[in-house]
Parts: structure tokens; C-alpha cells; sequence
């Protein structure tokens, strides 16, 4: 299947998302499409699968000019399109999720489950994935939820398959299992729109690539003919320097410890600690308990035994709030469902943590409040209309900025950042690391999770490796290598 979009324009509003966008994709081809977070990219793709009407421009497939009145008939043609969210329901089971409304029934008219869970294993064999049928999905960690989307769009032999980060919550091993199922479907003709900002992902997956900034077509290259640089002006307009700044914080006393930190069947005897402005790492594959011992630490989930520690002062934490009144931030993995209130303001999102630092005798003091959120707001160059816009509006890498506004804002002693830059353009990425260098210069204490191996490395002090709920080694920013660390996280020496 042939795809071609010209003079693709669309408005929200006084907002203009889209002006004149041309893509071209091709039968059997992968094609990468790039951009800062707000450049229009998934709302190109919605307007695609019909998730949303143009205001101007043709879709030609084929040949022959198409437009589908909405995602599940753009489905039935062959054009299925994973999401960054999921789109997964929570209280459903795996396999509940995989045939929903593609229900397969006996000649009675009953649901043929034997079936379908064969077919399901069949597809979880092809992606080398292990779910339990019969899990509900809101047990299941992110990345495998990812699995899950990526196997469910390979149910419907679709033509043309758009991809939005799918590899944003993967370990290296799922990646490279991914791409192998990738190549497959384009040798078998299926054409792929690959989004995403890992450069290194598009240089070693894709055939050409279309880059949009500002909502507006750039450029679309042979990958063959184009290097790294260029396609970053051609993101951004500009040269964004060095891509990991580097650090030069003196590093202070120990701010922060765990010790033997236990929680029975998720992590065991954990311990370690972290000084003022040091960045420390945590890096392993998903699963290997990495998510769980931070949300052990700052109270979401509970824990059996151990040790936290704040500037040599044993503190207990049972619920979030009490990490709050410490200092502790943590931005989540799940911006979607745990680090944002999708139908609030940008405002009232970025101050909730730290309301109580806003009133005086009971009264919100709102000028302050608003000086505040727009000082955030432009340090961390959130792309919005206002403030007062709901954080659903904004693109997936514009979300991950605001609730990094909101645990800046209570002035933390200690932050936790998981996958700080999951799904953030490369421009908004170095941002981001500017960041993390000034809050360290702060004397703020950092623990960043990252299955990014490249980032962790060039951003961290120290990187500590965990591997089925246990610390399975600490490896110094000098000494780092992407085999060393995926040695440990495997079980090697």
C-alpha cells in the first residue's frame, strides 16, 4: 500500500498544528518520521486513520484519494496505529485486551478462547515475549503493556503499520527482537512509519526519513544520504551543540541513603547511597525491579524492611505525601496515568505538590502562583497554548516537561527520574540534561532509571546495574561500557 498526503493542514482552535504538510510512504519501506515534541507528527497520523478531520490538503492511497471517518475503518482497510499511550484497558485480561471487539466465537456463537489464546501465544512466540493470558493488564509493567500493543497490531495483517516510540519502555534484548519483527513485515511488503527520537534506532532500522518543525514539512532524505547533524538543524533550525552537556558539579557529602531495603518477591536487601549533586544511575532489564524500588522509596508501594535515609536522619515514608514533605520528587514512568491529572491545567498540575507553599491565612496567593508556573514553563520551553490549557492537550514530550515543572517546583533535596526523557525529542532531551546539571550544581541528589544505555552512561556519576530485585554491581562513569553493564544486568561477572 501506497500512502501520499499533500498540503496537509489542521487547527485546534487558534492553534495551528499542521501548515501544509506533504508524506510520501512507500510498499515495503520504513520510514522515519521526525520532529520536536509539538511538531505535529501523531497529529499527521491521526488525521491518517481518521482520528481527526484535515481543515485542508488530500490523502491519496493507492492512487486513488481516501479519507477514513475514523481509526477502526483506517483498521479494517490495513492501517493500524500504535500510540505512544496505550491503549490497553487496565482491568481487562491480557487476552481480553488482545481480541477486543475482534472477537473469534464457535458455530455456537460462544467465545472460542482456546483459539485465540493459541493464536495469542503464536504471535507472543514470533515477538519472544512471555505474558500471562490471563493477567489483568494494570499488572503488567509499561514496557510489557508496550509488548502488548505492538503484538495486538500484528493480529490485523494491516498494509501500513505507524509505530510512535514503541521501543520508549524496552530493554535492549526486546528492541533487537522488535526489529527483527519489524524487518519481517517490511519484507513481506507492509510499509512503516517509524516515530521516534532515538538517532540510533533510525540509522540502523529505517530507509528514509521526513522531518517536521513547527508543523511544517522540512526535509525527507534517504537515510543513506544524511548523517546526525543534519538532522537535528533540520529539527530544531539550529545547532544544539554537544548532545550531552557535560557536568562539572563537584560532587558533596551523602544526602541520601537505603539500606537493606526488602520487599518480599519485588526486591531484596537493597542498599546504597547518593551525594549532593551527584546523578546516579540505575540501569537493568525490565522486570529486574529497577521502577519498584524507587516507588518502594517515596511511598507509593510499601515496603517490608530497611533503612531511608536524609542527610544522615532515619525518615519514614508510608504514602507519598510524607516523601513530598521531605523533598523527595519522583517523576514517574507512567506520566499518563500517575504523574499527571490529564484534565487539569497546566497550572494546576504543576503546583499541586506544593500548594501549601502558595497560601498565606488560608488564601491562595494567585500572582505568585501564576509568575511561578510561567517561569517553569518557559525554563523548560513547554510548547502550549497557556497555562491554563489541560495537560491532554499537550504532545507526550510537552506532558513529560510539565511534571518535571511540578517536582522542580517543591524545591527537592532528593528527585528520582524514571525515564526522564521517555519519549522527548532530541532538542527537549538536552534541555532536560541542562537541567538535571543545574538542580545537581543546586546540590540536589539524582536518581535517574534509564534503559536508554547510551544516556545513562554519558549522563550519570556512578551507575548502579539491578537484576531480579537485587543490586547486581555499580560501575563508575570512566569504567562504563555498554557490554560491561549488560554483562551485569544478565547475570555475568
Amino acid at each position: 500500500m501506497e500512502v501520499k498526503m499533500i498540503g496537509i493542514s489542521k487547527s485546534f482552535g487558534t492553534n495551528k498544528v499542521l501548515e501544509g504538510v506533504d508524506f510520501e510512504l512507500r510498499s515495503g519501506e520504513i520510514h522515519a518520521l521526525m520532529g520536536e515534541n509539538g511538531a505535529g507528527k501523531s497529529t499527521l497520523m491521526n488525521i491518517l486513520t481518521g482520528l481527526h478531520k484535515r481543515d485542508a490538503g488530500k490523502i491519496y492511497i493507492d492512487g486513488t484519494e481516501h479519507y477514513f471517518k475514523n481509526a477502526k475503518e483506517a483498521e479494517e482497510f490495513g492501517v493500524t496505529f500504535i500510540h505512544q499511550e496505550m491503549n490497553t484497558f487496565s482491568n481487562m485480561t491480557v487476552l481480553e485486551n488482545m481480541y477486543l471487539n475482534r472477537e473469534l466465537k464457535t458455530k455456537l456463537g460462544l467465545l472460542d478462547n482456546k483459539k485465540m489464546a493459541a493464536e495469542a501465544k503464536k504471535i507472543f512466540n514470533e515477538l519472544h515475549i512471555s505474558l500471562n493470558l490471563e493477567a489483568q493488564v494494570d499488572t503488567l509493567s509499561v514496557g510489557q503493556q508496550q509488548m502488548l500493543e505492538i503484538a495486538k497490531s500484528l493480529m490485523t495483517n494491516g498494509k501500513v503499520l505507524i509505530m510512535d516510540e514503541p521501543t520508549a519502555a524496552l530493554s535492549e534484548t526486546e528492541i533487537d527482537n522488535l526489529f527483527t519483527i519489524i524487518r519481517g513485515l517490511k519484507n513481506n511488503g507492509v510499509a512503516i512509519v517509524y516515530i521516534s527520537h532515538r538517532m540510533e534506532e533510525i540509522f540502523a532500522l529505517c530507509d528514509r526519513i521526513t522531518v517536521m518543525r513547527d508543523g511544517i514539512s522540512v526535509s525527507t532524505h534517504q537515510i543513506s544520504e544524511v548523517n546526525v547533524n543534519q538532522i537535528v538543524r533540520d529539527m530544531v533550525g539550529r545547532d544544539i551543540g554537544d548532545f550531552y552537556p557535560e557536568k562539572t558539579t563537584p560532587i558533596g557529602a551523602i544526602k541520601f541513603e537505603v539500606k537493606n531495603l526488602t520487599s518480599t518477591g519485588l526486591f531484596e536487601n537493597v542498599s546504597f547511597s547518593v551525594r549532593e549533586g551527584e546523578i546516579l544511575g540505575f540501569s537493568g532489564l525490565m522486570g529486574s525491579g529497577r521502577t519498584e524500588i524507587m516507588r518502594g522509596i517515596f511511598g507509593i508501594d510499601r515496603y517490608d524492611s530497611g533503612e531511608i535515609r536524609l542527610n544522615g536522619e532515619q525518615i519514614t515514608i508510608r504514602k507519598p505525601s510524607d516523601a513530598i514533605k521531605k523533598g523527595i520528587g519522583f517523576l514517574t514512568e507512567n506520566r499518563k496515568d500517575e504523574g499527571l491529572i490529564l484534565d487539569f491545567s497546566l497550572e494546576d498540575n504543576i503546583v499541586l505538590p506544593s500548594v501549601d507553599e502558595f497560601s498565606k491565612r488560608g488564601l491562595l496567593e494567585q500572582k505568585t502562583i501564576d509568575e511561578f508556573v510561567a517561569l517553569l514553563l518557559k525554563r523548560l520551553v513547554v510548547k502550549a497554548e497557556n497555562k491554563d490549557v489541560p495537560a491532554s492537550s499537550l504532545s507526550g514530550g510537552n506532558q513529560q516537561k510539565v511534571v518535571l515543572a511540578k517536582w522542580i517546583g517543591i524545591g527537592p533535596q532528593v528527585l528520582i527520574l524514571d525515564e526522564p526523557t521517555r519519549g522527548v525529542d532530541v532538542g527537549a532531551k538536552r534541555e532536560i540534561y541542562l537541567l538535571m546539571n543545574e538542580l545537581a550544581q543546586r546540590g540536589v541528589a539524582i536518581l535517574m532509571i534509564s534503559s536508554d544505555l547510551p544516556e545513562v552512561m554519558s549522563v550519570s556519576d556512578r551507575i548502579i546495574v539491578v537484576r531480579e530485585g537485587q543490586l547486581a554491581g555499580e560501575v563508575l562513569k570512566s569504567e562504563a561500557t555498554q557490554e560491561k553493564i549488560m554483562n551485569l544486568a544478565t547475570g555475568g561477572n
